[in-house]
């Protein structure tokens, strides 16, 4: 995929329509820079946008990818079966989105309890010390834990625990 070809494309599509790059940042609730860097070709759309600005555009998905213009039309199958894929793509942010919540919160509340007990001078002896450790050791781990879910590298880490893990 050549994306500086994409974005020429898109350019092009956007002025067939005589919009503004603010305009059709308003239309796809993005900002005036995304479109920018679509148009330019330094970033590439999600898959879920690429369907939205196909609709808009008139134009198949294929056509989009590609950077030009087809003279035939996708047929239905293949276009259902891209909206699955985009469905899927969308269900699967959702649920790690979820669970990216979920650690937050655990690690919000740990590290709550840790500064309760810091600020009542108890996270310096006997067993509340352990106890203040184990919030703070815990709040670290979920930041870590949403810095991966935010990138791509769970993407890497679970591709690396199932090749571990189907290998015993």
């Amino acid at each position: 995929m050549d994306q500086k070809k994409t974005g020429r494309f898109f350019k092009e599509l956007r002025n067939e329509k005589g919009w503004t790059q603010e305009q059709l940042a308003e239309k796809l609730n993005v900002s005036g820079r995304t479109i920018s860097r679509w148009e330019t070709g330094n970033n590439m759309p999600d898959l879920d946008m690429l369907i939205e600005m196909a609709d808009f555009y008139d134009v198949d998905i294929r056509e989009l990818i590609d950077g030009e213009r087809k003279s035939e039309k996708m047929n239905k199958d293949m276009e259902e079966t891209v909206l699955k894929v985009a469905d899927y793509s969308n269900e699967e942010k959702n649920r790690l989105m979820k669970k990216l919540h979920y650690f937050s919160w655990a690690g919000v509340i740990t590290f709550i309890v840790f500064l309760v007990l810091d600020a009542m001078d108890l996270a310096d002896t006997g067993i509340t010390e352990h106890i203040a450790s184990l919030c703070l050791g815990f709040s670290f781990g979920m930041l870590i834990v949403a810095v991966l879910y935010t990138s791509r590298h769970i993407y890497k880490f679970r591709a690396f625990k199932k090749r571990v893990f189907q290998q015993k």
